[in-house]
């Protein structure tokens, strides 16, 4: 009889994560060895039922699965809009909800009714770049920044910035404000192309008490 072989997890770092793996638990997915916070392991390993962890920033966890480093990820729909790697979107998981805005001060409004010639600030520049041309039909010129962006209008290095808005507390109390709403987020499972052939019928079992499990959780 060939022998299992190891399906890996991508998940992004920090909320995500535990989330994630609050979440896989209560399905029966367990890693013990992630449990340990003073582990500087890399890769985790739950041998019983051959599964592999590991922790990776947002940016780079669907280039993981995209090249089959991991079979499936979970990362933020704002990291897979931008990264726009070849990969299967299969699950909203519908945690890490927040929103990708335009955001700026009050009087910038009217720049972008009036399709003015604009700079915008953001650390999602093809996200920016997509909305822009392609939806408001608008030039704008980009700067990518990788910090703070809010800072962006506050210095007059940008007019605007694109950026995740959770609760808009740091906004306000910079003196800016949503003025348009691009897409909605929260965290997405990811499918590798080849793995979900391969694997099919152990993917297809976890995605579907995953899927199972969240309508129990909404009520449905």
């Amino acid at each position: 009889m060939e022998e299992k072989r190891y399906l890996t997890f991508a998940l992004t770092k920090g909320r995500l994560a535990s989330k994630t793996l609050s979440l896989l638990e209560e399905i029966g997915i367990t890693c013990e060895e992630m449990k340990d916070k003073d582990s500087r392991k890399l890769i985790f390993v739950n041998e019983e039922l051959k599964l592999k962890f590991f922790l990776a920033k947002g940016p780079d966890v669907p280039t993981y699965v995209e090249y089959g480093a991991a079979d499936i990820g979970v990362v933020g729909k704002d990291e897979l809009l931008e990264e726009g790697r070849r990969v299967y979107e299969v699950l909203d998981l519908g945690f890490g909800k927040c929103r990708m805005c335009v955001c700026g001060p009050a009087k910038a409004k009217k720049l972008l009714q009036h399709h003015e010639m604009i700079r915008v600030a953001s650390k999602y520049p093809v996200i920016a770049k997509d909305y822009f041309y392609n939806k408001k039909h608008q030039t704008v010129d980009i700067i990518k920044l990788n910090g703070s962006v809010e800072l962006g209008p506050i210095v007059g290095l940008s007019d605007v910035i694109v950026d995740i808005v959770e609760t808009g507390s740091t906004l306000r109390e910079n003196g800016l404000e949503v003025l348009e709403e691009i897409c909605p987020l929260s965290a997405r499972m990811i499918v590798n192309r080849v793995s979900m052939q391969m694997e099919n019928q152990r993917i297809k079992e976890i995605i579907v008490k995953l899927r199972t499990r969240l309508a129990q959780q909404n009520g449905v």
